[in-house]
């Protein structure tokens, strides 16, 4: 198990990310490659959770899209992703908050954390 962890520290390359939790609002550009082409594109939603460790770390976002309610996840380590910004800091007290998923209308806000 340490051989695999050592590998994974020592090969793969490590984006340098703003740190983030679950209830943080927060942007993330990636690049898309169409055929030859290449476009940034943004997702702009709630950090759910974050999973795992090391290089094998996820992260998943949700938005709503109209009425839709859209997720994602994203791992830590993707070439593709340019950038992350921070639009707010949530105040959650769980790790992981998935009853966000139920929650609409005003129940589906998070407090802003003051810093």
């Amino acid at each position: 198990m340490d051989l695999i962890k050592f590998v994974q520290d020592e090969f793969v390359t490590k984006n340098d990310l703003p740190e983030f939790a679950a209830g943080d609002t927060i942007t993330v550009y990636y690049e898309i490659k169409e055929g030859n082409k290449t476009r940034t594109q943004f997702f702009r939603g709630v950090v759910i959770q974050r999973r795992g460790n090391g290089s094998s770390e996820t992260f998943t976002i949700r938005k709503m899209s109209g009425t839709v309610g859209v997720e994602r996840i994203f791992p830590i380590n993707l070439p593709s992703i340019q950038k992350i910004e921070i639009n707010k800091r949530g105040k959650v007290r769980r790790a992981r908050i998935f009853y966000f998923r139920g929650l609409t209308g005003k129940k589906a806000r998070i407090k802003e954390r003051r810093n």
